[in-house]
C-alpha cells in the first residue's frame, strides 16, 4: 500500500511542477506584455517618442497649413467640375391619373435603372392655388409597389397596400407646398419600378389643388462611377500613409509612444474603413448590408474622431498612467451614446425600410423627437466638455516647452476642419442644418460631387497631416541609455523632463531660466 502511495506521488509531482512551470512562463510573459504597452509607473521621467512636431519651424508650420488647404482645395475643384450626384425624372401627376383626378389612382412607371443608381426615392410635390396665409393639413396616403423584372414580369413587392398619413404644409404666400417623400428603396433589387398612388382626405381642401408632381431620384451613374474611383484613390492613400506612419514608429517601443501618436495609429486604420474598401461590393450584390457596413464605418471613424480630441486635450495634461474609471469612462459615455443614437436610427430605418419602402423612421416612430432632443443634448454635453477640457488645457500648459506647441498646433488644425465643416453644412442645407433632413432624406440634397468629394478629403487630408507632424522624422535619434546625455535629453526627453527636469541644476541658465543644451554648447563646454 505505502509503494504504491509512493509511486503514485512520484507521477503527480512531475506533472504538477510541469504545470506550475507552465503556468509561470505564462504569467511572465503577461507581466512583460503589460509592460510593455503601460508607461513606467515608478519613473516620473518616462520618455516619449521624438515628433517631426517638434523639428519644424514657423516656416515649416505654415507650409503644412498651406499644403493641407491646397489638397482640400483642389479635391473640392475636381468636385464641382464633376457630374451632378442626383438625377430626377419628373412626372405630371395629372398626365399620368387614371381618372384625370387630382387626388389619383396615380399609376407611376420608373425609368430603366441599374446597379449604379444605387438607390431610389419617390417625391411628391403639391401646387395649390387660392391659398390664403401658411397652409397645413394631415392626409392619407396609399402606396402599392410593384418590381418589373428584366423579362418584363411584374412582381408585387409590398404583399398589402400600404396607408401612410402625410403632412401637406404650404408657406405663405407660396403656392408649391413641401416636398414629401412618398418611397425610399436603399438598394435595387429590380430593374424597374411600378407605384400606385392615391390620396384620401384632400377632397374638401378649401384651397384647390392646381397640380401634383413626382419626382422620381436616384443616384447619377456617371457620379457612382466617379464615387468608385475616388473611394480607391483614398483606400489606397490612407493604406499608404499608414503603413509610413506604423514604419516610422518600428524602433520605439509602444509604452514610449505619446498619446497622440498611440491615437493615430488607432484613427488611421478606422479611416481605412471610413473610405470604405467594400464599397464595389454594393454594385456586385443585391442586398442591404453593404450600404448598411458602409454608414457603421462612417459612424464609427466619426465617434473615434470626437473621443480622440477629449483625450488628446485632458492626456495631454496627464502624464504617467492612465486610469480607465478615472480617465476613460466619463469620455467613452458621452461619445458612446451619441455613436449608440447615429446606429440605432440608421438600423432602425433599415429594417422597417427591408418590410415597408414607404417607412419614415421622424413621421412613423412616435418617440421620435425625444431620441432628437436627447441626442441634442448628447452633442451639448461633448461640446461643454470639449470646451472646458481645451480651456484648462490651455492655461495650465500654455508656458510649457513642447506641450505648449502640440496644443498649439492641434488646437489650430482642428478649428481650421470644423469652420470649414460648418460651411459646407451651411452651404449644403442653408438653415435647415438642425432640422431632420438625415438618414433617407440626406441624400436628396446633394447638388453635385463637390460635397462629396468636399467632406471625404477635408477628414483624409486632417488625418494625413496629424500623421504627418506626429509621426517621427528619419534622423530622430532614440536610446533607453542616452537618457543621462545632455547633448540628446531635449530632442527624446519626455514633456514631464522638459517641463521639470531632472537635471535643471546641472543645465546652463539664461535670465534665470534653464535653456537647451546642445551639442555645440557641450563641444564649447569641453574645449573651456
Amino acid at each position: 500500500m505505502d509503494r504504491t502511495d509512493s509511486d503514485y506521488s512520484s507521477f503527480e509531482n512531475p506533472l504538477l511542477s510541469e504545470m506550475k512551470h507552465f503556468c509561470k512562463k505564462i504569467q511572465e510573459a503577461c507581466n512583460e506584455l503589460k509592460e510593455d504597452l503601460t508607461p513606467y509607473k515608478n519613473d516620473r521621467f518616462y520618455r516619449l517618442a521624438p515628433m517631426r512636431l517638434y523639428t519644424l519651424s514657423k516656416r515649416h508650420f505654415v507650409l503644412v497649413f498651406v499644403v493641407f488647404l491646397f489638397c482640400f482645395g483642389v479635391s473640392t475643384l475636381i468636385g464641382v467640375s464633376g457630374p451632378k450626384i442626383i438625377s430626377e425624372n419628373y412626372n405630371n401627376g395629372l398626365s399620368i391619373s387614371v381618372n384625370r383626378s387630382k387626388t389619383g389612382p396615380f399609376n407611376l412607371r420608373s425609368q430603366p435603372l441599374s446597379n449604379y443608381n444605387q438607390q431610389l426615392w419617390l417625391t411628391c410635390v403639391i401646387q395649390i392655388q387660392n391659398k390664403v396665409g401658411d397652409f397645413r393639413r394631415e392626409f392619407g396616403m396609399n402606396v402599392e409597389l410593384q418590381g418589373v423584372m428584366q423579362d418584363a414580369s411584374v412582381m408585387r413587392i409590398i404583399d398589402n397596400v400600404h396607408n401612410k398619413n402625410r403632412t401637406l404644409h404650404c408657406a405663405a404666400h407660396q403656392e408649391v407646398c413641401d416636398e414629401i417623400i412618398v418611397l425610399h428603396l436603399g438598394y435595387l433589387n429590380y430593374t424597374q419600378y411600378q407605384i400606385n398612388i392615391s390620396f384620401r382626405n384632400l377632397d374638401d381642401l378649401k384651397a384647390s389643388i392646381k397640380n401634383v408632381t413626382f419626382v422620381f431620384k436616384m443616384y447619377n451613374t456617371t457620379f457612382s462611377q466617379v464615387e468608385i474611383w475616388f473611394r480607391f484613390v483614398f483606400v489606397v492613400m490612407t493604406f499608404i500613409v499608414t503603413c509610413m506612419f506604423a514604419h516610422s514608429l518600428r524602433k520605439f517601443s509602444m509604452r514610449d509612444w505619446g498619446i497622440e501618436q498611440k491615437w493615430m495609429s488607432i484613427l488611421l486604420p478606422l479611416l481605412l474603413l471610413y473610405n470604405d474598401p467594400f464599397f464595389p461590393l454594393s454594385f456586385l450584390v443585391n442586398s442591404w448590408f453593404p450600404g448598411t457596413l458602409d454608414a457603421f464605418f462612417q459612424a464609427l471613424f466619426l465617434c473615434a474622431l470626437l473621443l480622440f480630441w477629449l483625450c488628446v486635450y485632458h492626456g495631454i495634461r496627464v502624464q504617467g498612467e492612465r486610469k480607465f474609471l478615472t480617465f476613460y469612462l466619463l469620455k467613452l459615455v458621452i461619445v458612446g451614446l451619441l455613436w449608440l443614437s447615429a446606429v440605432t436610427l440608421g438600423i432602425w430605418q433599415t429594417v422597417n425600410e427591408l418590410q415597408d419602402p414607404t417607412y419614415q423612421y421622424k413621421v412613423d416612430i412616435q418617440n421620435f423627437q425625444g431620441m432628437k432632443i436627447f441626442f441634442l443634448l448628447v452633442v451639448g454635453l461633448y461640446v461643454l466638455y470639449l470646451v472646458f477640457l481645451v480651456v484648462r488645457a490651455c492655461s495650465e500648459l500654455k508656458n510649457m516647452p513642447y506641450t505648449d506647441l502640440r496644443l498649439k498646433f492641434l488646437t489650430a488644425l482642428t478649428l481650421v476642419v470644423l469652420v470649414i465643416s460648418m460651411l459646407i453644412l451651411y452651404l449644403r442645407f442653408g438653415s435647415k442644418a438642425l432640422q431632420d433632413n438625415f438618414v433617407a432624406e440626406l441624400s436628396t440634397h446633394y447638388q453635385n460631387s463637390a460635397e462629396f468629394l468636399s467632406f471625404y478629403g477635408l477628414l483624409n487630408f486632417y488625418l494625413y497631416t496629424l500623421a504627418f507632424v506626429y509621426s517621427p522624422s528619419k534622423n530622430a535619434l532614440y536610446d533607453s541609455q542616452l537618457k543621462d546625455n545632455p547633448a540628446f535629453s531635449m530632442l527624446n526627453d519626455s514633456d514631464d523632463e522638459v517641463i521639470y527636469g531632472s537635471d535643471y541644476e546641472e543645465m546652463p541658465l539664461q535670465n534665470g531660466r534653464p535653456i537647451k543644451v546642445t551639442a555645440k554648447y557641450q563641444d564649447e563646454s569641453e574645449s573651456d
